[in-house]
């Protein structure tokens, strides 16, 4: 165990659920727990459930759940270690560390020091002689000294080993360099800058901690834009380039971009509320991340297809959430050639002007304004079966707005586009609707019917061999965390009797952990399962279980876990086959058995 018990237990006990979830979801009492929106997945109405009794949470929409401890390790994106840490600071306990967490927390608060020096040289070098080649690229950008101080901006510079040198200088060694990510090894094991010859920019998170680093280089070599490598303490896919900052914004809204530099234009031009994922489309991760911060989006990607390919992913994933979401399109611009080319925010800005953006910004469209002209765009309107094939595939796309109001003032904008009557498009959309309908009720029944199936867990690598004696060893772990007295004297199971290896974990951790005094709880399991598997445990804590008549329903569960162990080891048979055959030996039949 990383923490003594007592600790953990402490902890656990100062850290309530409801507190530490209310900090970063709106909940609602619904009888005796409490509901809201899901931190985890987009939803608009909440199926976010925390149990103050359990000191558990669970969504009944993405399936995800656990104690206390798992909420912070997912929301803030930590290791177990790390929001134990997290926890004990915001409950004013100081962490009795043994020496491997130690060593990891060590080494996690080195790579983020090691990456604030190493912006700080960045930044130095861009103010000295040796950065004026960086400092010409900025002027030419109209990047202002005032903005690239509040990026914190830098310079590499066109050679091999400065930054090494200097860091290993400072006491920091070849191999952290390494695991930041900030230089590279050859074939022949030498290292050498990963950055060289281009403008920096720190990548800061929203705690304040500089954990990556993008960059342009400043003559035509490739690749243009470079970004970090995922590292110990970055990942991608939950980092936004400028949030840190637009977080702060008094602005309504957060823009969402495609490149950096669009973010830095856009914040010098007074829209300080843009941000940038790091050369990856939008990700569930990252939405989450903004809704601490906004419940409205701009989604401002290039006029090119890839720009519209990303908006289209992005409006899948903001599809049925909490966010309000809008789509500003950046009209093409007339090249000196005649030829009508796509244009990003960095260029409208220096074209148009802040005043453009903002009129733009005023009257952007909504997603589903987007995808109708996309749609639209695919067809000849003027073209009788352009009519027909337009008509069919708009109304698959108002088929799936929620709301009846939507569907009806949509599908009257799609009649007056493809000239037909309001009443044949209400028509087509119903049809739509019902068949997606049917679909999906169709595929429900097929589960329904599938009693098996519909009891896997929803993790493959979790997959029940033996489903019947699985249910009956969810019951057990169930009543055991609900009714700690229910605990026999002496362990009715080994951990080998049960067909699924985590609930037969769990049990002898359960076991274990009653024989020591120590808190049995699903809280206790948090250090030992991993997010998947906290989550299953979870959802089998949700299915009901009376502690009335507690003791009998354990004692049937436990029967049942060792006839179906017996019928797997070949040891034995059917309890009542067995009895039967000793009677049949005995009478020479079984005719009163």
């Amino acid at each position: 165990m990383a923490f003594p018990q007592s600790f953990l237990d402490e902890l656990f006990a100062r850290s309530d659920i409801v507190d530490v979830v209310g900090s970063y979801v709106q909940l609602n009492r619904k009888g005796t727990n409490l509901f809201g929106l899901c931190p985890f997945h987009s939803e608009k109405t909440g199926s976010f459930s925390v149990a103050p009794d359990k000191q558990i949470y669970y969504c009944f929409g993405c399936k995800k759940g656990g104690s206390v401890v798992n909420f912070i390790m997912e929301e803030e994106n930590l290791s177990f270690p790390d929001a134990v840490r997290f926890l004990a600071k915001r409950a004013g306990m100081e962490v009795p560390e043994e020496q491997g967490d130690r060593e990891a927390g060590r080494r996690r608060a080195r790579l983020l020091d090691l990456n604030r020096d190493a912006a700080r040289f960045y930044y130095q070098l861009l103010q000295q002689p040796e950065g004026r080649a960086v400092q010409d690229y900025l002027e030419r950008r109209r990047i202002r000294r005032a903005t690239a101080v509040k990026f914190g901006m830098g310079a590499s510079l066109d050679a091999w080993d400065i930054l090494l040198n200097a860091m290993l200088k400072k006491g920091y060694t070849k191999s952290e360099l390494l695991d930041a990510g900030l230089v590279v090894q050859n074939k022949n094991g030498g290292l050498y800058d990963k950055f060289r010859n281009r403008l920096m920019l720190p990548v800061i998170d929203t705690r304040g901690d500089v954990v990556a680093f993008g960059s342009r280089v400043l003559d035509k070599s490739e690749p243009k834009y470079m970004n970090s490598s995922e590292t110990p303490v970055y990942s991608k896919r939950r980092v936004l380039y400028g949030l840190n900052l637009a977080k702060k914004s008094k602005r309504p809204n957060i823009i969402l971009c495609e490149g950096n530099l669009d973010i830095v234009t856009l914040h010098q031009a007074g829209f300080d509320n843009a941000v940038a994922s790091m050369g990856t489309a939008l990700t569930v991760e990252q939405t989450r991340l903004l809704s601490r911060f906004t419940k409205e989006l701009v989604l401002c990607y290039d006029n090119d297809n890839a720009g519209k390919a990303a908006t289209e992913r992005a409006l899948q994933i903001l599809n049925g959430s909490e966010f309000s979401v809008k789509v500003l399109q950046l009209p093409r611009r007339r090249a000196e050639n005649g030829e009508l080319v796509k244009q990003d925010a960095d260029d409208f800005i220096k074209l148009q002007g802040a005043g453009a953006f903002e009129r733009l910004l005023n009257g952007s469209e909504t997603g589903v304004e987007f995808r109708m002209a996309q749609i639209e765009g695919k067809y000849n309107l003027a073209n009788d079966e352009d009519r027909v094939a337009y008509c069919t595939e708009i109304s698959v796309l108002l088929s799936t707005l929620p709301g009846a109001v939507e569907r009806e003032v949509y599908s009257g904008r799609a009649a007056e586009l493809a000239r037909i009557t309001p009443e044949a498009m209400k028509m087509e959309v119903q049809r739509a609707w019902k068949q997606r309908t049917a679909r999906e009720n169709r595929a429900a029944l097929r589960r329904d019917l599938n009693p098996a199936a519909k009891s896997q867990p929803q993790e493959r690598s979790l997959h029940y061999q033996n489903v019947r004696s699985a249910m009956a060893e969810e019951g057990v772990i169930r009543l055991l965390l609900l009714d700690g007295s229910l605990f026999p004297p002496e362990p009715p199971l080994e951990e080998s009797d049960f067909s699924s290896p985590l609930l037969g974990k769990v049990f002898a951790f359960l076991w274990q952990a009653k024989c020591e005094g120590r808190d049995v709880s699903l809280a206790s399991l948090a250090g030992e399962l991993s997010g998947e598997e906290m989550s299953h445990l979870t959802a089998i804590c949700q299915k009901p279980e009376s502690a009335q008549n507690g003791g009998r329903a354990l004692a049937d569960y436990i029967r049942v876990i060792q006839t179906e162990s017996r019928k797997r080891s070949g040891n034995g048979m059917d309890p009542l086959l067995a009895a039967a055959e000793k009677y049949k030996d005995k009478k020479g039949d079984t005719r009163n058995v």
